[in-house]
């Protein structure tokens, strides 16, 4: 029975369907793999149906590296130098023909990974490396393979090309808010106005909230493990019953640049995988936070943004500039959180020592990170287009001097003045208040001089308070680390 979700009776194409796939040239399913190709290329590399299969012949070339240099099988011999290199040589030539020629290899196994097994062993036939072909796969169920191959390609793929992603678009986010730190703005608390910040402040709070999450999948575990069909080393132990088949497995895995996990059914339990895409689906959901709080500043007039030559807003209303980046950025967060979501719920359960839930699942992975690298790559885009209006934002302010109540009140309170807090509420609640009417409130409360002179010099655009300040919070740069990733002898 093979191993993963596919089937076998694959339906027809109608005529009619091919003729207008033909008519159409190359046309695809999903739009990852069409107009959005651009953003996500760099996870082909990683997560596509070659990239598994490839990483699945790299580690059963090294599985059986490691098995002849530990010496645990008795009767099996040690390689040459030059049987390394082949087997080397043997993963590294994977290419577009090894792809076509395990497709027609699986036709007739029906199961993707003991195709794989079966290219190695063909490879190997006819060389000096033949008497070794039946300890290729040893001991091994294809989950052995398998959650060793996701768990390097995912961390891979995080490491190498969502991270840098994401971690480029907080630098540029950190940057903004250091440009914008002094730029005051009425802030707007359940829609109203309330105490002013500063825009670089205010984003300064999302790049900090983002950096959080970015530390968290970058310190991610990756675990692995091969124990056999259920987890027990049983094959191992009967066929070489003086092995430490735990320390092999562990010294194995670790030599992957993976976690060993001790304890397992047939499968690696996933849990890892689940803590990591509830991690960047957090990131997504606060990245989504920022692209509905940098739409409301466009629409409120805090952001324009700037246009390029031919660039159209509206097919029919042609003053518009429309906040579209952020907006696909949104629709795209959504559908990779979706995924991920999905995911991190299934792959946690398996009935009892095995079911195949996990394995059509895992094969949506690289689209779950695909639309949120999407969404990542439209929000650098839009960023790049904003520009603050301070005329704008000092308009709003200077409208809104019933901000400045919170402040005499609070002055009023550590001076003991009676009902400082309903004063400013008969007088601010409900109604504007302009320059005059709140200098004229502050000085007939009979505050000393040199309080009254600084609440009377203080201004919705100057009550800021440390916001300023508080933007140092942010990491200045930001980097992935891609500390532990190594190609462990997989490839020469």
């Amino acid at each position: 029975m093979r191993e993963d979700d596919a089937v076998t009776d694959q339906p027809a194409v109608s005529r009619t369907s091919a003729r207008v796939a033909a008519d159409l040239g190359e046309v695809t399913l999903s739009p990852l793999d069409g107009r959005y190709r651009p953003a996500v290329e760099g996870l082909l590399e990683h997560l596509s149906e070659p990239a598994l299969n490839r990483e699945r012949l790299r580690i059963e070339v090294a599985w059986l590296l490691h098995l002849t240099k530990r010496q645990v099988l008795p009767g099996v011999r040690r390689l040459r130098d030059d049987e390394v290199h082949r087997l080397h040589g043997i993963a590294a030539a994977f290419d577009a023909d090894t792809v076509l020629e395990l497709k027609d290899i699986e036709k007739v196994t029906v199961h993707d990974v003991k195709a794989v097994e079966y290219l190695l062993k063909q490879r190997m036939a006819g060389t000096s490396l033949e008497d070794l072909s039946e300890v290729v796969h040893f001991a091994c169920t294809s989950e052995d393979v398998n959650n060793l191959a996701y768990a390097r390609l995912v961390q891979r793929a995080v490491r190498e090309v969502w991270l840098p992603a994401a971690g480029a678009l907080v630098e540029q986010l950190g940057g903004m808010a250091r440009q914008y730190r002094s730029v005051p703005m009425l802030s707007r608390t359940h829609g109203q106005p309330a105490t002013p910040t500063t825009m670089g402040k205010e984003l300064a709070v999302l790049a900090h909230r983002l950096q959080r999450q970015l530390s968290r999948v970058r310190s991610a575990d990756y675990l692995g493990k091969i124990n056999g069909a259920t987890g027990t080393y049983a094959a191992h132990v009967v066929a070489a019953p003086e092995a430490d088949w735990e320390d092999v497995a562990r010294d194995f895995v670790e030599g992957l640049g993976l976690t060993w996990n001790p304890l397992t059914t047939q499968i690696e339990s996933h849990d890892w995988q689940a803590e990591l895409y509830a991690d960047i689906a957090r990131f997504n959901r606060v990245l989504h936070n920022l692209c509905t709080d940098v739409w409301t500043y466009i629409s409120q007039g805090y952001f324009t943004q700037l246009t390029t030559a031919g660039s159209v807003g509206s097919s029919t209303m042609p003053h518009k500039v429309n906040p579209i980046r952020f907006e696909n950025a949104e629709a795209n967060l959504e559908l990779s959180n979706a995924l991920l979501d999905v995911l991190q719920q299934t792959l946690v359960t398996s009935r009892l020592q095995r079911d195949l839930t996990d394995s059509t699942t895992q094969r949506n992975i690289g689209v779950g990170l695909g639309h949120s690298l999407v969404a990542i790559d439209n929000v650098r885009r839009g960023l790049t287009s904003l520009d603050v209006d301070g005329a704008v934002l000092d308009r709003d302010l200077e409208g809104a001097w019933e901000v400045l109540g919170e402040a005499v009140q609070t002055v009023m309170r550590l001076h003991g003045l009676p009902n400082p807090y309903e004063r400013l509420k008969e007088l601010t609640r409900g109604r504007r208040v302009d320059a005059a009417a709140m200098a004229e409130f502050v000085r007939g409360l009979g505050l000393p001089e040199d309080t009254e002179k600084r609440l009377l010099a203080l201004t919705p655009q100057s009550y800021t308070g440390l916001a300023d300040r508080l933007v140092d919070h942010v990491e200045p740069a930001w980097h992935p680390s891609a500390d532990g990733l190594e190609d462990v002898d997989l490839v020469p």
